[in-house]
């Protein structure tokens, strides 16, 4: 995997560059559609190459582990073979979704014993485990196993929590450099930093995570129930550690404003399940602001879901017909605003990206910010 830093705003820390991998050219900021079980929910190969066109997707080990299984993935010949995506992925770890299994995990210093949500069976995933499920899975990109603490984490336990995360890495590393891909191609393995909302471990895990010179770093832990001007800041100090030259991945945030004010702070790469989610929900994300569905206002409003739209469905439905889509609990609702809020996802980074070459992207920023944010 190679990275090429291609520009830097002069106002901002906000850049722009261009990831490669074996599956293809990712030109970043990027945001990435969260395909937990191999799937981005909702959403077809035709349209996540088409009106979307995502040059990256996400996978999860956790998941993935549990269902189809290891064994499947490598009889396929790894996940691009089984859903039949041939652009590039990613794994996450599963450290999040291990350790938000509030009282059937057990954590240790070997790693983490947990029920399967599924059947209630028992599993062990250890640092050396988890690189051995994410070379089956087959993913360009993969995420080195941490423990994800809470935003309100006391700071004896972040402290150890961080510790412990350092401790992983250094075997996840290990049985990294220690085994091979199994499908010809290469994967990278991106180390997580950690600590909280404590500036002091935060800047001992960005030097220690940049220490290990990875192909990529990631930013963990943040999004999860700290005050969202307290992630700014750990984003801008860790930024300000890890190296220039090296993708900077910001884990499972968030809101369009949020992704805005991560690219002024120098992130390259995100993902959340936030467009899939809301939009089952009734949710659109629009240059506008953000729009509730279900509201009787729509009702009888004929106008197209975005006038200056981000995808072809923004022109071919209307909000009101939406709007009875969704009271009528229409699957093709859930569908329609998936594709529309991934589509303006893409759209507003590759538009920051515009901005940031074109010297416009802080006033552009600023006046976004506000716009996506006002709820119509």
């Amino acid at each position: 995997m190679t990275f090429e830093l291609q520009l830097t705003d002069n106002k901002t820390h906000a850049r722009a560059g261009r990831i490669t991998t074996d599956h293809g050219v990712i030109e970043t900021p990027v945001f990435m559609p969260v395909g937990t079980l191999g799937s981005v929910k909702g959403v077809q190969l035709t349209e996540l190459k088409g009106d979307i066109d995502a040059p990256i997707i996400l996978g999860n080990t956790y998941h993935l582990y549990l269902r189809p299984g290891t064994e499947i993935l490598e009889k396929a010949g790894g996940l691009h073979k089984f859903n039949g995506f041939d652009r590039s992925m990613l794994t996450d770890s599963g450290g999040f979704q291990v350790f938000s299994l509030t009282g059937i995990r057990k954590l240790c210093e070997e790693g983490v014993e947990f029920r399967s949500h599924i059947d209630g069976s028992k599993h062990l995933f250890t640092p050396e485990k988890v690189i051995d499920i994410e070379r089956s899975i087959g993913a360009d990109i993969m995420m080195a196993f941490d423990e994800c603490t809470p935003g309100t984490a006391e700071y004896a336990y972040a402290k150890r929590s961080m510790e412990l995360t350092h401790r992983w890495l250094d075997r996840c590393l290990a049985r990294y450099s220690e085994t091979t891909p199994k499908y010809g191609y290469h994967q990278a393995l991106f180390p997580i930093v950690q600590g909280c909302v404590y500036t002091d471990l935060r800047r001992q895990s960005a030097e220690y995570i940049a220490s290990k010179e990875a192909e990529g770093n990631a930013i963990g832990g943040l999004a999860v129930g700290e005050p969202t001007e307290k992630m700014y800041e750990m984003i801008e100090l860790v930024n300000s550690i890890l190296p220039e030259d090296k993708p900077r991945y910001l884990m499972g945030v968030g809101t369009p404003a949020n992704l805005l004010e991560g690219i002024e702070r120098g992130v390259d790469m995100f993902d959340c399940v936030m467009p899939t989610r809301n939009g089952r929900n009734g949710m659109l994300f629009t240059k506008e602001g953000i729009l509730n569905m279900r509201n009787k206002k729509w009702e009888d409003d004929f106008s197209p879901l975005e006038s200056d739209g981000t995808s072809q469905i923004d022109t071919m439905y209307s909000k009101a017909y939406l709007h009875h889509l969704f009271h009528t609990k229409e699957l093709l609702a859930m569908q329609i605003a998936s594709v529309h809020n991934l589509a303006f996802y893409l759209w507003l980074v590759r538009e920051a990206r515009r901005q940031i070459f074109s010297g416009g992207f802080s006033a552009w920023k600023a006046r976004m910010v506000n716009q996506v944010s006002e709820r119509l």
